[in-house]
């Protein structure tokens, strides 16, 4: 067994909605990002790579690269699934954390589990989602954008 975590930050920009963990939920403000800057799941991407030993999510996807210009971040997550695949590793379980002042996501967290357990080819019990503000303190706590961690237990597929 190996464990991995990830850590990814976002600043708010223009627009009317956010992506978190591959679900878009309307928003005063947009995020600033190569990608559809998807906090959680580029953690979740980070942790998934850390637990393999396979570097980081800007070796795989630099934003140097047009051709990542406003890509989902699902095919981020594909890639990783799709690296442990070939390797003979999958996921155990995912634990992940969103620190954000606004948007609140509780009307959001099961879709978002859902939707990270179907990535994940888990149940979604085995997907876990936390939210926390920072009490108004620091870049989040001004509203000025998102963070979100990712931890992830991988395993060898013949132990399973």
């Amino acid at each position: 067994m190996r464990v991995g975590s990830g850590i990814d930050v976002h600043a708010f920009g223009p627009g009317d909605s956010v992506v978190l963990g591959g679900v878009r939920i309307a928003h005063n403000r947009g995020i600033l990002a190569h990608s559809d800057g998807d906090v959680l799941l580029h953690a979740l991407v980070d942790a998934l790579l850390g637990a393999a030993g396979l570097g980081d999510i800007g070796q795989h996807f630099p934003d140097t690269d047009p051709q990542w210009k406003g890509a989902r971040s699902e095919r981020f997550v594909a890639h990783a699934m799709d690296l442990l695949t070939r390797r003979g590793q999958r996921v155990v379980n995912a634990d992940l954390t969103l620190l954000a002042q606004k948007p609140k996501i509780s009307l959001w967290r099961d879709e978002i589990r859902r939707s990270i357990a179907i990535m994940l080819g888990l149940p979604e019990a085995c997907v876990n989602l936390k939210a926390t503000t920072t009490e108004h303190l620091g870049f989040i706590g001004r509203d000025e954008g998102l963070m979100a961690m990712a931890t992830v237990l991988i395993d060898d597929v013949k132990n399973g």
